[in-house]
């Protein structure tokens, strides 16, 4: 037997409204995930039922219930704040693009070309990452096997013979 609910859901939006905006945003599917949790709450669902529903757990559908009753649609969109900014500059950016688009070179190498000419250490990660944004792509290192001996290409000369 289910308990009677203490906190009502504020209905900011008619269903026919909240049911318009369900369907225009199907490729926003965190928006959309919410809507159809405030959706189940408007059918009289507890939130705890219409958080298993859309499969949040009991503490992010009460956040996504006090998010939608202060601001209402607003409140559950989320608002990226857009991440670190960079530590190159744009006009470094552009820079080191113009120097890295005449040759091929590795990410250790780009990282080491950084490091050198603008001061700023990054990851190998981090550079890769870079590249791509800069339309630029990067040579992976070859191989090379640890065991291989230094004279390896004489020793194979020796082994192999031509016969004609």
């Amino acid at each position: 037997m289910a308990r009677p609910e203490k906190i009502k859901i504020e209905k900011h939006l008619s269903v026919q409204e909240l049911d318009r905006r369900i369907k225009t945003l199907e490729k926003d599917t965190r928006v959309l995930k919410a809507l159809y949790f405030v959706r189940y709450r408007y059918e009289g669902k507890s939130v705890e039922e219409a958080g298993n529903l859309v499969g949040i757990s009991k503490n992010n559908a009460y956040i996504w219930q006090e998010r939608w009753n202060e601001s209402g649609y607003d409140g559950i969109v989320p608002s990226f704040a857009g991440g670190k900014p960079s530590k190159l500059s744009d006009d470094q950016k552009s820079d080191l693009k113009e120097r890295l688009s005449a040759g091929s070179y590795t990410t250790e190498e780009v990282r080491e070309i950084i490091q050198t000419i603008y001061g700023i250490e990054y990851s190998s990660k981090q550079v890769r990452i870079i590249m791509r944004k800069m339309g630029l792509s990067y040579a992976k290192p070859f191989q090379h096997d640890y065991r291989r001996p230094a004279d390896a290409e004489e020793q194979l000369k020796k082994t192999t013979r031509t016969e004609r």
